[in-house]
């Protein structure tokens, strides 16, 4: 087993953790997964069948619909303990799982059609040779998630206690100037195509009502009168290889 110790970046071994994935229990928790799981299909659709490397995926959040939709997955964590919340998807030989460095990913150049990373690019603080990497190992596609500061997250502050209150173990984040990740991308052989900002209101919001209908109207809403194109955060970004 490699030792954690090994790696700068380990962020993914708290995201994949059973404390973590409590903070997507029931019916609201499974509203805000469906959101994100319905946009990445909607990425994905080119490439029916693809080889997928989800980096910082222990958490189990695609994987089991990935499967479902016929896309061959590897999941990289930082540590052994990464793969329990898949460890049934293993053992069933649906997906595969490997331990290694996020910022040195153990696959040569092109190595899989599609490289997607969720939850974890706002908690890595060398986010630059964390992407790079990404795009390393992408033959056609990434697709990345992360908070953008032109959003309600500019009123994250003053939520926090809500925040701790309801996930009791909650951390800060990093939240992007979408215009630095832009101008990043530039640099790499990747273009943006596709931006999907999940929510207008602040996920905690969603959390404290626990009623995904109420959510589920208020976001609908909210994207119609295209506010949520706007200052919508998480956005899920999607970037093809030139």
């Amino acid at each position: 087993m490699v030792s954690t110790g090994d790696f700068s970046e380990t962020a993914d071994i708290e995201t994949s953790s059973d404390d973590y994935a409590a903070r997507f229990a029931g019916e609201i928790g499974a509203w805000l997964l469906k959101v994100q799981e319905e946009a990445t299909l909607r990425m994905l659709a080119a490439y029916p069948n693809a080889k997928i490397l989800d980096v910082g995926g222990g958490h189990g959040q695609l994987t089991g619909a990935l499967i479902k939709h016929g896309y061959q997955v590897t999941v990289l964590g930082s540590a052994e303990i990464c793969k329990a919340r898949i460890q049934n998807f293993v053992d069933a030989n649906l997906c595969s799982f490997q331990v290694g460095n996020i910022l040195e990913l153990p696959y040569p150049n092109r190595a899989f059609d599609v490289v997607i990373s969720y939850r974890l690019l706002p908690h890595v603080s060398q986010w630059k040779p964390f992407l790079a990497e990404l795009d390393r190992v992408a033959d056609k596609a990434v697709i990345v998630d992360y908070p953008t500061v032109r959003s309600v997250n500019a009123i994250a502050p003053y939520l926090f206690k809500l925040k701790k209150s309801l996930e009791g173990n909650t951390r800060s984040f990093t939240c992007f100037q979408e215009s630095e990740l832009l101008d990043f991308f530039q640099s790499l052989d990747v273009i943006p195509t596709e931006r999907y900002p999940q929510f207008f209101l602040p996920v905690v919001l969603h959390r404290a009502g626990k009623s995904p209908r109420i959510s589920s109207f208020m976001e609908n809403l909210f994207r119609l009168l295209g506010v949520t194109n706007v200052l919508g955060s998480p956005v899920i970004l999607k970037l093809t290889k030139d």
